[in-house]
């Protein structure tokens, strides 16, 4: 009697957004748009939400584009963490 156990693949939600705030250390606060069109009269909406994401590298700053990814949970806000950082340029 063995008994098989199948490794099952996880494929987690990832998202990308701007930076809004950097809220202590390895810590940033991530806005992330979503666009859908309204069901009734075709108006295309635009929401947003803000996600807590662990920034394990403490490089993300105000403003950065960045892609983070649902993961265990860190604290009692933070679910996600950033996977890629887009830095954006600023002009002076």
């Amino acid at each position: 009697m063995t008994e098989k156990t199948e490794s099952k693949q996880v494929t987690r939600k990832q998202r990308s957004g701007a930076v809004v705030s950097v809220s202590g250390t390895k810590s940033v606060v991530v806005r992330v748009e979503t666009r859908r069109r309204h069901p009734l009269y075709g108006k295309v909406v635009r929401s947003h939400r803000k996600f807590h994401a662990h920034d394990e590298s403490d490089q993300a700053k105000v403003g950065d584009k960045v892609t983070i990814e649902e993961c265990r949970p860190y604290s009692k806000m933070k679910r996600w963490r950033v996977t890629a950082i887009e830095a954006v340029k600023t002009v002076a």
